[in-house]
């Protein structure tokens, strides 16, 4: 499917292109230090609400802030990304933001061992912190597609902060593939809640990532459990950073809980991420047998400004999954993609809550495949209900256009 730039006539002039957001992308390095930022706030003033600081940012300000400042108008050239991509400004950002994820955990970690806190304040801190873990995910994301062996070591450093180091090879070698049919876990089927659809994401996840090792090593007579295994390093990583936390700061009650429901809740923020980034698409399978080729319409895009700024662009999925090593700086937004009414903190938010996510996306996902049903990818057990209500829909559509 041809896509359109929103604004190609800047195509013409690559050299007075501007990247509006350039300094605005900072943005992107100092939310993960927004649980900080809730401890000095609750240091300063004694309210405890503070320790939910980002929980209410992300799943309340966010989305305002996208429904106020909307769509991004600033779109690269394809001719000026070669520029971009040269930039080391925009790169340094993202190495700035792996110390970051690190601090935001110890410091927290810290807290939680050493100062008076009820149970309630220590889970609203828990998921504050979960959440900017899980963008330690994006961080590892956008530094795992690099080919630079330093960017890719950095991802898996930050990777470790949320325990999640498979990740590396799952999404790159395995989602990417796979994207958009049945033998991806990670894509979502329509009529799935996101509770079901984590419970065979999470753990398919980790045993494709997994075999993928497994095989590679096979063919160059190594053992799966060696340090060859790209999965391993990140791992054992992980457990020297928390075992460390527990030696250092003892075994507090409250740390034992705070440390898992925050790593918990970090995977979470993934497993949101998952499921609304090509819910119910489906790539068509051709004679061969084999699907066709991952395309930009096969990604649910969200262009809202806000939102874009603390993510890296992540939410530019569709030109991602097109050029997968491609920047944050230099990703595009194409006209006729498969468009989320809001960001990604909107969408997480209503994913939690089924009927109202299947209410706001399911006519997408039919309007997505002009009515017919056999081009979407069906929960089988929502398949009678789905049918039922929008099995007329592909003669409506036809109709309509008459």
């Amino acid at each position: 499917m041809s896509t359109i730039a929103r604004n190609p006539s800047a195509d013409n002039a690559p050299d007075r292109y501007v990247d509006r957001k350039r300094y605005l992308w900072m943005l992107s390095v100092i939310w993960p230090a927004a649980p900080l930022i809730g401890l000095y706030l609750v240091s300063q003033t004694g309210w405890g609400i503070f320790y939910a600081l980002t929980l209410i940012i992300w799943y309340g300000i966010i989305p305002i802030f996208d429904g106020l400042f909307g769509n991004d108008p600033n779109n690269p050239p394809e001719a000026a990304v070669a520029r971009l991509e040269a930039d080391r400004y925009y790169r340094i950002l993202t190495y700035l933001t792996v110390p970051v994820h690190y601090a935001s955990l110890i410091v927290s970690a810290w807290w939680v061992a050493t100062q008076p806190m009820a149970w309630w304040e220590v889970i609203a801190l828990a998921f504050s912190l979960g959440i900017v873990n899980g963008l330690a995910l994006n961080t590892g994301h956008e530094l795992g597609h690099k080919k630079r062996a330093f960017d890719r070591w950095m991802a898996k450093i930050v990777l470790a902060v949320v325990g999640y180091g498979h990740f590396f090879i799952e999404h790159n070698k395995g989602h990417h593939r796979d994207v958009a049919t049945p033998e991806d876990p990670a894509t979502s089927r329509m009529g799935e809640s996101i509770y079901k659809f984590s419970l065979r994401e999470i753990p398919g996840a980790f045993r494709r990532a997994w075999n993928l090792e497994k095989v590679r090593l096979e063919r160059v007579g190594k053992s799966e459990w060696s340090l060859s295994n790209e999965i391993i390093p990140p791992l054992l990583l992980s457990v020297a950073i928390y075992t460390t936390l527990i030696l250092v700061l003892g075994p507090d009650p409250k740390l034992l809980v705070f440390l898992p429901i925050q790593m918990a809740f970090g995977w979470w923020q993934l497993t949101s991420a998952n499921y609304i980034e090509h819910y119910g698409l489906l790539r068509e399978k051709m004679a061969d047998g084999r699907y066709e080729r991952a395309q930009p319409r096969h990604s649910w895009n969200s262009n809202h400004i806000a939102s874009n700024l603390i993510l890296f662009h992540l939410q530019r999925h569709s030109d991602h999954h097109a050029h997968p090593t491609r920047s944050y700086q230099s990703l595009r937004d194409f006209r006729d993609l498969p468009e989320l009414p809001t960001g990604y903190p909107g969408m997480f938010f209503i994913a939690m809550v089924p009927p109202i996510f299947w209410s706001v996306m399911d006519r997408r996902v039919v309007a997505w495949a002009g009515g017919d049903l056999g081009k979407i990818q069906i929960d089988p057990a929502s398949r009678k209900r789905i049918t039922r209500k929008y099995g007329r829909a592909r003669e409506a559509a036809r109709i309509a256009a008459e």
